[in-house]
């Protein structure tokens, strides 16, 4: 797997830019930097209970944006998604 993708930060380049360096399809290019997808998954289940765990410790948006990293948007669409899974069970 690549470097890139386990690092979990932007890349400083371009897919556009890759292709071009690469001599490859920008398709190509995004395929091999790519994170797998049972990761994400797992990173994103993992960032969903964290945010939901401090918000039954009583943190304000605010507070778990602070403490994640995150803004309070990404705060919120977290929690109103994991309420609107919650009520399709």
């Amino acid at each position: 797997m690549s470097g890139a993708a386990r690092a979990q930060q932007r890349r400083a380049v371009t897919a556009k830019e890759l292709a071009r360096r690469l001599g490859s399809s920008e398709r190509t290019a995004r395929r091999l930097v790519a994170e797998p997808r049972e990761e994400f998954l797992a990173r994103a289940q993992a960032r969903r209970d964290q945010v939901v765990g401090l918000r039954e410790q009583g943190l304000k948006y605010r507070e778990i944006a602070e403490e994640m990293g995150i803004s309070t948007g990404a705060v919120g669409r977290i929690l109103h998604d994991v309420r609107k899974s919650e009520n399709l069970r």
